[in-house]
């Protein structure tokens, strides 16, 4: 099973420099890989490959000699990224890839290889930047792949290690009615179940609107550029990451709990993208974070060998439950 492990970096001034021209190096050779497909497709009706962009990569860096002090596979890196992006259009015909913005907070690299990690000594080996002192909370044992270091916007460090533990996914267990329940999702209840259980719906973004208010019009009222400015920009980025993070802890404790007591799990297939589009319910709809929380249920039940049903949009889960049991046990 593949499993990433996400971890909280605390890099000194030095190694926050090499992450920045790290950060800095990547998004350079995203745009410009970018450009080149573009460009491509517009003279000769074709895309560049990830394997050509590459091959452009040892004259980039003679034209740019700083790109030489980055990890030279983070670079290659970018290209893989970009390949990605295009896949996800093509597959989704939605989200054509953007050009990155250095005025974007939130900025990433990849590690494919040669890194390491000292659970004794709390660090991560990069290359090129050493010994990163790293709050490992968990460990984990297996076959360390692609690495991603990430800064958020409140301008917080992060590590997430995407690990092969070599064992493979449990198949589906049996289930039957005993073991099945149906999810309605709701913005008054977040969740109610087929055995009539509900969870109610915190309302973490209503909650601090009171106070998100009061740092957005601190922030508006700053010069813009001074270290005010940015001091006001921080508390309110860490006012919303506060926010972002009460939602996802409490969706990961339903979705772990749903998950472990039951076999399978029915849900709606909903379409948040045209339900965000009645402004009326738009906020409370965000809020609740519904995509997030399917995700969730989706890749425990596959850690976990549960089986996930999809039930039509007009089909109300919690009453229909035993209708899609029956039908998937007389396929």
């Amino acid at each position: 099973m593949l499993i990433a492990y996400k971890f909280r970096m605390y890099p000194d001034k030095s190694q926050i420099e090499k992450f920045e021209q790290h950060f800095g190096a990547c998004r350079f050779v995203y745009n410009f890989a970018l450009e080149m497909k573009i460009k491509s497709y517009e003279t000769d009706g074709k895309s560049v490959s990830r394997f050509t962009l590459n091959k452009m990569l040892p004259e980039l860096k003679q034209e740019n000699e700083w790109l030489k002090e980055v990890n030279s596979q983070s670079l290659q890196g970018a290209t893989l990224h970009l390949d990605n992006a295009f896949t996800k259009f093509f597959r989704e015909k939605k989200g054509f890839p953007k050009f990155k913005s250095r005025k974007n907070p939130v900025q990433s690299f990849s590690v494919p290889q040669a890194y390491s990690v000292d659970f004794d000594r709390n660090y991560v080996k990069l290359p090129k930047i050493g010994y990163v002192k790293t709050t490992l909370h968990r460990r984990f044992n297996g076959d360390l792949k692609t690495a991603t270091v990430s800064r958020n916007s409140a301008g917080k460090y992060f590590i997430s290690i995407l690990v092969d533990d070599e064992l493979e996914y449990p198949l589906p267990g049996a289930f039957d009615a005993s073991n099945t329940i149906g999810l309605d999702v709701g913005i008054k209840d977040f969740v109610v179940t087929s055995e009539g259980n509900k969870y109610d719906n915190p309302k973490f973004l209503k909650n601090s609107e009171k106070r998100l208010k009061t740092l957005q019009r601190r922030f508006s009222r700053k010069k813009k550029g001074s270290s005010n400015f940015k001091k006001a920009k921080l508390q309110l980025a860490k006012q919303h990451e506060k926010v972002s993070n009460q939602r996802n802890d409490f969706q990961h404790k339903i979705s772990f709990q749903i998950i472990s007591e039951n076999q399978a799990i029915a849900v709606e297939t909903l379409k948040v993208e045209n339900l965000l589009k009645n402004h009326k319910l738009a906020k409370s709809i965000s809020d609740a974070g519904w995509s997030a929380f399917f995700e969730k249920l989706k890749y425990k039940a596959e850690r976990y060998g549960k089986t996930i049903l999809q039930i039509g949009q007009f089909e109300p889960s919690t009453k229909t439950t035993m209708y899609s049991v029956n039908s998937r046990h007389k396929k």
